[in-house]
């Protein structure tokens, strides 16, 4: 496949990428492999370290305890890239090193086999650490997981940091903080953290041309509108469902610049996201921190309960009177977000479908471009329908859901075709009727 994008150097942002030809709604641009990745702490004991699929039952390496796999062929296949780390593992046990650490351990691996490196548009030594622009406190963070990494090769060979050119482990370390993408599952659940040198390229846009999906740890970049000749191509580094100086402070302490785009220009949005009583949804602001802690071990029984309790609550009308705080608000619309995933893993599912039709009005507004976020909630919210018997509801709501899937995910996208043959069993169901 010819590639369809180039370098080059935009003004005021640095380097970019472009498209060097016509490309429309839908149109694959880019695939990759990562340089290096690692399955994120909070999933490694259910993602496997090889090909990134999910499971409840794993094979544990039998030296480190760390890495699991799905079966003898995925491991085998990991351990050209397992071998050093696990030494390093076991070493430790049973502390583990933070994510950044382990990734950027797994790049000075990679650095040290230059031969096994495939040809990049951007290569990792002209990536930005921006080191310049950190605070004193980020510094002081950076020197310690500066430290744990030294600590942490050391058990796998004592000079192997002698041995990366110009090698500096806190400037790898930014590099990898700003570099890095969250490598996500089909419901875009993160499950680990990997670097692909060529997408680093792509600039932000918080209402962008493109989305970056994940088939295993390969990356998909896909554009969702159509996009001229020499038009820079650019994706969202952050989620769009948060208001213009959230996204702002966020772009800045981990990207280290202020977006200029068109949506924090004019934070058209910002009404809507901020729409109902302050003194209302100032609560449900505050609480969200400590409730997607509890969403982190939502499975486990006891923890599922409070989390549904506190967010009912916090979404109940106070006293009988009007809601004061309309469905769209921002805060509002994440712990009912939060309520629909805390009723699904209780199977109540009728309290569970009602949480997730309220999210969809919202998700229409804050997604008007084709997101694979707003698809992925449609197709969460069919299968409820679908499951409860609201055949006609659900295949409506599978075909709104394609319609945005057939853009963001394309055709070949394995949950694309899980959509598909979901949609054809609920026709086949309503033909028996």
């Amino acid at each position: 496949m010819a590639l369809k994008l180039e370098r080059f150097v935009c003004p005021g942002k640095g380097n970019g990428l472009r498209a060097n030809q016509r490309v429309l709604a839908g149109e694959l641009l880019y695939t990759a492999e990562p340089l290096a990745c690692c399955v994120s702490s909070q999933c490694r004991n259910v993602v496997c370290h090889s090909c990134f699929s999910r499971h409840e039952t794993l094979l544990r390496c039998s030296q480190c305890k760390v890495a699991r796999y799905c079966d003898v062929t995925c491991q085998k296949r990991a351990w050209s890239i397992h071998k050093r780390e696990c030494k390093c593992l076991l070493s430790l046990h049973p502390r583990i090193p933070t994510d950044s650490v382990r990734l950027a351990a797994r790049i000075i691996f990679r650095l040290l086999c230059p031969s096994q490196m495939t040809p990049q548009l951007y290569s990792f030594e002209e990536h930005e650490s921006h080191l310049c622009d950190v605070g004193e406190e980020k510094r002081e963070g950076l020197s310690q997981l500066s430290s744990m990494l030294q600590l942490y090769l050391k058990q796998e060979q004592p000079d192997i940091i002698q041995k990366v050119p110009s090698f500096d482990p806190i400037s790898l370390l930014a590099k990898v903080t700003c570099n890095c993408f969250t490598i996500s599952d089909a419901e875009l659940q993160e499950i680990g953290v990997g670097l692909y040198p060529s997408m680093s390229l792509l600039n932000h846009d918080c209402r962008p041309s493109c989305v970056m999906l994940f088939q295993g740890k390969t990356l998909q970049l896909r554009a969702i509108r159509d996009i001229q000749p020499t038009e820079e191509v650019t994706i969202s580094y952050i989620g769009v469902l948060l208001p213009t100086r959230e996204r702002q402070t966020q772009l800045m302490e981990q990207y280290h610049f202020s977006c200029q785009c068109g949506l924090c220009s004019t934070a058209e949005l910002d009404p809507l996201m901020f729409c109902g009583v302050k003194e209302a949804w100032t609560p449900m602001k505050e609480a969200i921190p400590r409730l997607e802690i509890l969403q982190t071990n939502g499975r486990i029984l006891f923890i599922g309960i409070i989390l549904n309790y506190e967010c009912s609550s916090l979404l109940a009308p106070v006293g009988g009177a009007v809601l004061a705080v309309p469905d769209s608000n921002v805060y509002r619309l994440r712990v009912t977000d939060l309520a629909f995933d805390a009723c699904i893993n209780l199977a109540r599912w009728e309290t569970a479908l009602a949480y997730g039709l309220k999210t969809l009005g919202p998700y229409r507004q804050y997604y008007p471009d084709p997101h694979p976020a707003h698809a992925i909630q449609l197709m969460r919210v069919a299968k409820l329908q679908h499951f409860l018997v609201h055949l006609e509801d659900a295949q409506h709501t599978l075909r709104l859901a394609y319609d945005i899937m057939k853009i963001t995910h394309g055709n070949e996208h394995s949950l694309t075709s899980d959509l598909i043959r979901k949609l054809e069993e609920c026709l086949a169901e309503m033909d028996c009727k």
